[in-house]
């Protein structure tokens, strides 16, 4: 790989190699863009296959965080960290506490949290060696578990789209279709069911999904390969991305696309455009998955519920002005809501023109 020409694509600022031979450290941290902030974004713990897969992984999940703050109205950047590894058996405190060390030299330009294969004990691992961690647990003053606040940003997400499709943003008897009942999609489905949803799942584990249909008797569950075919109002991906394809797009039945994954689309102008071309209303998923960034974004002013809980519930408002622009623009709802960050970042960047002074930057967790 180029890996210059890589970072051109998509005007990464900063990507820092880090390697430990004592605890088996193996990570990228990539900077994407830091105009409204310092660059907040998980860490990602995967067993990739080569070093150029997790290279091209968290160049394309920072950019996506750059996007997510600035279409939240967050004044923060993109960042994304991955460490190559299993994240069932390669876990360690020696490990997590060395790529701390290289979370602190980097002075808060960057701003970790759980992801994907990591949970609230490895970032209280890294709190041990940094400032700059967030989503620790409550004990430590943190916001623990984000999973409900983003399921709550996912569901008002989906109200939002009903109301622009239907003139109602009732889900009573509406069928909504949800792949991956994890931990955000369980909490999604309590969301659902409350409101009289009919809600039909799958997961490929299939513990997760005996949970679900033991604690909610009315889910009606079906095998992995068969969700895209269901006849539902709603489809709702809440697991792994890349799962709307050239191949899955024409099984879709639904009305509306909208769920808590990361990078749904396996192409986001190709396959935006063949959900349009099916009208299929497109919820971005960057924009309705923002609530787990909302809430740890959080804890940098000191943590408060509420307050996370009221700015999740927006995600509502923005979903809607993201199809009232798609409309305005005659443009898809994806190319909507990268205008809607794009124009935020320009407009703040202005203002940073203007100098202000000498500033000192302090150490801590609060910083921005």
């Amino acid at each position: 790989m180029a890996v210059f020409e890589e970072l051109a694509k998509k005007d990464h600022e900063q990507v820092i190699f880090c390697h430990d031979q004592e605890s088996g450290l193996k990570a990228i941290i990539a900077i994407h863009d830091t105009t409204l902030g310092p660059a907040l974004g998980g860490c990602r713990m995967w067993h990739y296959e080569n070093e150029e897969l997790a290279l091209r992984d968290v160049l394309r999940l920072s950019r996506g965080m750059t996007y997510k703050s600035a279409a939240a109205g967050l004044n923060l950047g993109g960042g994304k960290a991955v460490i190559i590894g299993n994240h069932k058996t390669d876990k360690s405190e020696t490990l997590f506490r060395a790529y701390g060390r290289f979370v602190q030299g980097l002075c808060g330009r960057y701003i970790t949290a759980e992801d994907v294969g990591t949970t609230v004990r490895e970032m209280e691992w890294v709190r041990m060696e940094t400032d700059y961690v967030t989503g620790i647990s409550r004990a430590l003053g943190g916001s623990g578990d984000p999973s409900p606040v983003t399921a709550l940003g996912c569901y008002e997400g989906i109200k939002a789209s009903v109301k622009w499709q239907t003139g109602s943003e009732s889900l009573e008897g509406k069928r909504v279709a949800v792949q991956g009942v994890g931990a955000v999609g369980y909490h999604l489905v309590q969301h659902l069911a409350r409101d009289g949803a009919k809600v039909v799942a799958t997961d490929i584990d299939g513990e997760n999904l005996r949970r679900i249909t033991t604690d909610f008797r009315s889910v009606e569950a079906v095998a992995p390969d068969k969700i895209y075919g269901v006849e539902c109002d709603v489809f709702a991906p809440c697991a792994l991305g890349a799962v709307l394809n050239d191949d899955t797009i024409p099984q879709l039945r639904c009305a509306i696309v909208a769920g808590s994954a990361n990078n749904v689309l396996a192409d986001e102008e190709k396959h935006s455009a063949m959900l349009e071309r099916k009208s299929i209303l497109y919820a971005p998923d960057y924009v309705i998955n923002a609530g787990g960034l909302i809430n740890v974004a959080n804890e940098l002013e000191g943590y408060n519920r509420e307050r996370a809980v009221q700015q999740a519930a927006s995600i509502y408002n923005i979903v809607t002005t993201i199809y009232q622009i798609a409309r305005d623009e005659k443009i898809t709802t994806t190319r909507a809501a990268n205008a809607l960050a794009e124009r935020r970042i320009q407009r703040i960047g202005r203002i940073k023109g203007t100098y202000s002074g000498t500033q000192v930057q302090k150490r801590g967790r609060g910083i921005i």
